[in-house]
């Protein structure tokens, strides 16, 4: 089956989501102001997102939230450096890290130590295979309280090779997934990670082992509304908030 969790939504400004969950909003500093992210209802891999941390500004400090722009894709520190100066990354786009792998993967072990971050997003679209029809069917899962989700992800820092101390990496990220239960088993195999409000702290903490717990749970599933949508959200080329509107009766079943 296809990656879950390939596509999703997210219209929410970095300053004003900073302000919501008392974060500073680093997401300027972090990609330059062209790269801020605007709404974007149709998420695909390698688009710059915004991305929620905790992090240290001196070593003896607090730790606290920063809203950081990343790549949705994460690239290893260790990926070496191509002949532009970008991450040589032939292999496949790490958009998803499956939550029962992230302490013993390579690829993201090292991330999972202390560079646990969350993934804000409206919602997220899944595609429903049909039994003897090629047309898969596309839904939207999203919160049923109209709130944000935020969904439990890893980042990475990378530098080209012989980079000044100073220059700024590239941050990219990818967002953990589980396995589905409850309705969300009946359109995928896989779903997103939720973090709880009252988990964000510990998941983020840059100073404490991942928390394990959380990473064999189900998140908020009880949170989650799925409806179905039209097949405009398909091609990334379509972006706006008729992809989240309820797909039409003519639409529903008949192809």
């Amino acid at each position: 089956m296809g990656s879950m969790c390939g596509r999703f939504a997210v219209t929410t400004d970095p300053a004003l989501l900073a302000q919501k969950i008392q974060a500073i909003d680093e997401s300027a500093a972090s990609t330059g102001d062209r790269d801020v992210p605007g709404p974007n209802y149709n998420v695909a891999p390698t688009t710059t997102i915004s991305s929620v941390v905790k992090r240290h500004t001196e070593p003896e400090d607090e730790a606290t939230r920063r809203v950081r722009s990343m790549r949705w894709g994460l690239i290893p520190p260790w990926v070496k450096t191509a002949e532009d100066g970008g991450p040589d990354n032939k292999g496949p786009l790490l958009i998803n890290a499956r939550a029962d792998k992230v302490t013993s993967s390579p690829a993201f072990r090292n991330s999972a130590k202390n560079k646990r971050c969350l993934i804000p997003m409206d919602g997220w679209y899944e595609w429903r295979p049909n039994p003897g029809k090629k047309a898969k069917t596309p839904f939207y899962l999203y919160g049923a309280d109209g709130e944000l989700l935020f969904m439990a992800g890893l980042w990475s820092t990378w530098r080209p090779h012989g980079a000044a101390k100073d220059a700024p990496p590239l941050l990219s990220c990818t967002i953990i997934t589980t396995d589905a239960a409850g309705p969300i088993a009946e359109i995928h195999d896989r779903m997103p990670l939720t973090v709880r409000a009252r988990d964000w702290d510990r998941w983020l903490d840059p100073d404490a082992p991942i928390d394990e717990g959380l990473l064999r749970g189900h998140g908020e599933l009880d949170r989650i509304a799925i409806r179905e949508v039209s097949r405009l959200v398909n091609s990334v080329r379509n972006n706006g908030p008729e992809l989240i509107e309820p797909a039409e009766p003519e639409e529903m079943g008949l192809f």
